[in-house]
């Protein structure tokens, strides 16, 4: 009876932990994945850390009005897998890149990166092996 509770408190905790892992991996929880958006803007920001980076960038929204977005991406290692480093992002803050994703669902302007197009002309769609073009 002794190791009883401590084996199933392990377990239960043991599930939590594998559930919250899970969800983190579903981004269909947040975003809106029927529906893709592509937003022209400057970048402002790049979070480059893990575990997904983080871009910012201000837009044109609806009647002239700037809108503010961030975008939720892959990984750094992701991006290094593929030749793309920090600095190929540092060095477009401040100018115009396109970004293809999906939104969220409560219509914020946060969204799923998907594709990006870099001021250089370097266009990436963020899927397990893909290349820069």
């Amino acid at each position: 009876m002794k190791h009883r509770i401590p084996v199933a408190a392990s377990t239960v905790l043991s599930l939590f932990a594998i559930a919250s892992v899970w969800a983190h991996h579903s981004p269909s929880a947040i975003f809106d994945m029927a529906k893709r958006i592509s937003v022209t803007g400057t970048l402002t920001k790049i979070d480059w850390v893990n575990p997904h980076i983080v871009m910012e960038m201000e837009a044109k929204g609806e009647a002239g009005k700037t809108d503010h977005w961030t975008f939720e991406s892959n990984p750094p290692s992701w991006y290094r897998s593929v030749g793309l480093a920090r600095a190929d992002f540092a060095k477009a803050v401040g100018q115009t890149v396109t970004v293809e994703g999906v939104r969220a669902k409560d219509g914020t302007t946060y969204g799923y990166m998907q594709k990006i197009k870099l001021p250089d002309g370097t266009s990436l769609e963020l899927v397990n092996g893909a290349d820069p073009k």
